[in-house]
């Protein structure tokens, strides 16, 4: 088996288990062939010798902030071949000092629409609604999510605000409840890929912890995100 090169970025918001959610995947990386090197800021990405050396980027970096160096050799990579993948936050709510990186990935975090203000105690769970991640007939035939169907899930529901050159292979609809301030339903992209030069982009936006991360779909669905967009 030739052997490639991943990089896992990892940091930011702890909320978000960055160490351990990243964890889950690198035996899946590794067992398909890859050597592994950790960082844990997006400095890294400066090093263009190093970057053009990378299949892979597994990103897990929410908010946090890029520098203009560091933002370029990433994009170059990508436009070279480099496989840019992730979920959650920690690849759509990256970097929002830059809004280049925001156009590189295609969708952006705008909120998580909550319980009912009654119910919040102040804790995540505040945000954990159940919601469908519904495929799109694209799905049906995409090797990430071939053989998929429809599932629910009680977590965090990603409102996106996204351009039409993403590849959307699943969407979420957020309603509309009594204490809610918009008027007809919302519906986000909630897997999505995208081709920039000769590199693709994942996304998965269910992932706001590693027990959403070991949902069956949810892991399933990243695993196969992650080989998909390597070089």
């Amino acid at each position: 088996m030739t052997t490639k090169n991943a990089l896992v970025v990892r940091g930011g918001w702890d909320g978000h288990q960055p160490i351990q959610a990243t964890d889950l995947f690198i035996p899946h990386l590794e067992a398909h062939g890859y050597e592994i090197r950790i960082e844990e800021s997006p400095k890294v990405y400066a090093d263009a010798e190093y970057m053009a050396t990378v299949d892979l980027v597994m990103q897990c970096m929410t908010m946090s902030t890029i520098e203009k160096d560091e933002f370029e050799g990433l994009r170059t990579a990508v436009e070279n071949g480099t496989g840019l993948a992730g979920w959650h936050g920690g690849i759509a709510d990256s970097y929002r000092n830059t809004s280049d990186y925001l156009h590189l990935i295609g969708g952006q975090f705008a909120c998580h629409p909550g319980k009912h203000p009654d119910e919040r105690t102040g804790e995540q769970s505040d945000n954990y609604v159940p919601y469908t991640v519904t495929m799109l007939p694209a799905a049906g035939n995409h090797p990430i999510t071939e053989g998929l169907k429809d599932f629910d899930l009680v977590t965090e529901q990603y409102w996106v605000l996204a351009d039409d050159y993403i590849d959307v292979l699943a969407t979420t609809t957020q309603k509309v409840r009594p204490w809610d301030p918009w008027h007809r339903e919302v519906t986000s992209p909630a897997i999505w890929t995208r081709e920039w030069g000769a590199g693709r982009i994942f996304v998965c936006t269910p992932g706001h912890r590693v027990e959403v991360l070991e949902d069956p779909n949810v892991r399933t669905i990243i695993e196969r995100g992650l080989l998909w967009a390597s070089r």
